[in-house]
């Protein structure tokens, strides 16, 4: 009797403590899973995009500044870090860290360097404070991402209407007269330069022109011809005498006479001979003058050129008489 009682109280001692033990089970499972929660929470895994490579990592760090200083990432003036340093690390973040470079920017006549990280030329100009307008050219696109050691050259481009008057030339009409010699002309109408309005695009690159268009013109004044009359007469009575000719010059006459020398034609000249320039008269052309009549151009003289005849006459009194004159000269056949 005494030995089933202790057997009982023995089971019975050994049903009391086992609560106990599940319990103790219980309290360490819910502490290890308490805390490989948080661990797990706040241990968390990012990618880090720097120096062209991506980096996969764990982090207890709260935020971005955190991070980096945790990987030994040292930051240089005119870096650019996406999310910011103060933004809080997340799990699948990913942090990027755009390395500054040296770009140089040509605008307005002057040269600035900065550095930058890697962006748009455009995104560039804007930092640098360069404001565009719509018709500057900018090199290379706005769209191009800049690399270290760029040149970005903004070019100022300005337009100008310009307007300038020039001048029409006018035409020349030549018209037969039988009323005139042949070899006389006479103007009949005076000719007018016309006036020509031309409306210019100029371009302007940096101040300095670089190109004009026309994009207009008027006519303000229209040209007036010049008319003129040209003779066609070749048949002349003087004296008593009609003749033929090929044409009419005027011509400055002046007169000598006797000098004890042959002409230049190997003659002594006589009353009808006639010094004349062989460029302009031929020796050996029948002549006839208007207040001298009849002649040959049988000499020469020093100071006969071009439009200029002297005549013989007989006397000192006769070429005083004649002095210079203005007179036809005939040309004849």
């Amino acid at each position: 009797m005494d030995g089933w009682i202790a057997d009982w109280r023995q089971k019975n001692s050994r049903g009391r403590r086992r609560p106990w033990l599940w319990l103790l089970v219980a309290v360490l499972m819910l502490f290890t899973g308490t805390g490989w929660g948080v661990m797990n929470y706040a241990w968390k895994q990012v990618t880090l995009q720097v120096d062209g490579r991506e980096i996969v990592t764990r982090t207890f760090a709260g935020q971005v500044g955190q991070l980096l200083k945790e990987r030994q990432i040292t930051l240089e003036a005119g870096d650019v870090v996406l999310p910011a340093l103060d933004a809080p690390v997340t799990k699948g973040m990913v942090v990027t860290v755009k390395r500054a470079v040296p770009v140089k920017i040509i605008a307005d006549g002057r040269e600035k360097e900065l550095l930058t990280p890697p962006a748009t030329v455009a995104e560039v100009l804007n930092k640098a404070g360069v404001t565009l307008q719509p018709e500057d050219r900018v090199t290379p696109d706005l769209a191009t991402t800049v690399k270290a050691g760029d040149t970005i050259k903004v070019t100022r481009v300005t337009y100008k209407v310009e307007t300038v008057n020039s001048e029409i030339d006018y035409q020349v009409e030549r018209r037969p007269d039988g009323a005139i010699e042949k070899g006389i002309t006479r103007i009949v109408q005076r000719g007018q330069k016309g006036i020509l309005e031309e409306t210019y695009r100029i371009v302007y690159e940096d101040g300095q022109e670089a190109g004009r268009e026309l994009v207009a013109t008027r006519v303000v004044k229209e040209p007036v011809p010049e008319i003129i009359a040209v003779g066609a007469l070749n048949m002349a009575s003087r004296g008593g005498y009609s003749f033929r000719f090929e044409r009419v010059i005027w011509a400055v006459a002046t007169a000598y006479t006797h000098s004890g020398s042959r002409t230049a034609t190997g003659v002594y000249p006589r009353v009808g001979t006639i010094a004349v320039d062989p460029d302009v008269i031929p020796l050996g052309t029948r002549l006839y003058v208007e207040g001298y009549g009849f002649g040959i151009a049988q000499d020469v003289g020093s100071a006969i050129k071009g439009n200029r005849i002297d005549v013989f006459l007989d006397t000192e009194a006769a070429t005083a008489r004649w002095g210079v004159r203005r007179v036809k000269v005939y040309i004849l056949r």
